[in-house]
């Protein structure tokens, strides 16, 4: 794609410098345009999600929740859906994985949450990969090429197992679904004392909230290398998470949201093993595992 073309196309400014750059599965580029204005323009494989995901975060932003206004529509380029959103500077990463910390994870997610119940977009499915136990590909895990071509045997009996478990849990429930952020992690928000942005709405996914509550649960602490947060903090951003929305939840939704609190770590606990990385969420899962199941009726 060429970057300065499409920004002179969609926003009416060639590209001046490119300031930031990270190129993975979705590339995001931070540049600053001719006419002065710094942009962020997005671009990931165009699996139909981009377009529910930016309306929905275009819809937060206008009622003033803390996320970048999208500054156009989702355009598909060469096979990429592309689009651009407002920079949102300053404010730096809330560190630290202990309860008083997942309250205030909880507070900002409860709020978006709340928010997205009433935008009506098309459901944004699949789930982004680390989030997608409700996949339907035949096997456990869901079907990521790169993955699953290499060498299986090397992810620990104690992760498949519990992941086994947890993907049935998840799916033996009949809540109904509704849109929610799936990669809730301390690298996508900033803050200023209070949360400055919350970013990566492309990840939103659309899942029962229970379970969206319990993976953000889990994974509020991630940095990198990303692991589990202690039993004692996911409880905390559950009970903080029904107190700001004003409900207790049911058993089974306190359940499906505990099952839902490991998945994301068991997804890279394989992830790392199949990489050759170090094992932080391979090593949380082994010692929170056994009491995570009991508490999700797993």
């Amino acid at each position: 794609m060429d970057l300065s073309a499409w920004c002179s196309a969609e926003l009416g400014s060639a590209v001046a410098e490119v300031f930031y750059e990270r190129v993975s599965l979705s590339s995001v580029f931070g540049v600053r345009l001719a006419d002065g204005r710094e942009v962020y323009v997005k671009a990931r494989e165009d699996d139909g999600r981009a377009a529910p995901c930016l309306a929905a975060q275009a819809s937060l932003a206008a009622r003033g929740f803390p996320c970048p206004r999208p500054l156009t529509a989702v355009v598909v380029v060469d096979g990429l859906a592309v689009h651009a959103e407002e920079a949102l500077p300053g404010g730096s990463m809330l560190l630290g994985n202990s309860p008083a910390v997942a309250v205030r994870y909880a507070e900002v997610f409860a709020w978006s949450m709340a928010l997205l119940e009433d935008v009506a977009v098309p459901p944004p499915v699949p789930a982004p990969r680390w989030a997608r136990w409700d996949h339907t590909d035949p096997g456990l895990w869901p079907a990521i090429d790169f993955l699953d071509a290499r060498d299986q045997g090397v992810v620990p009996p104690f992760v498949v197992s519990a992941a086994r478990r947890v993907r049935k849990r998840l799916l033996a429930t009949s809540l109904p679904c509704v849109l929610g952020h799936a990669d809730f992690e301390a690298q996508n928000l900033r803050w200023q004392g209070d949360v400055l942005a919350v970013h990566d709405w492309d990840s939103l996914a659309w899942q029962p909230e229970a379970a969206l509550v319990g993976a953000a649960s889990g994974a509020f602490a991630n940095a990198s290398p990303p692991s589990l947060v202690p039993v004692e903090s996911s409880a905390a951003f559950i009970e903080a998470y029904q107190r700001v929305r004003g409900r207790a939840f049911s058993v089974e939704e306190r359940e499906v949201a505990w099952a839902a609190s490991l998945w994301t770590a068991l997804h890279n606990a394989r992830w790392e093993v199949l990489h050759g990385d170090p094992t932080p969420s391979g090593d949380a899962v082994r010692d929170q595992g056994t009491e995570r199941l009991r508490l999700a009726g797993a």
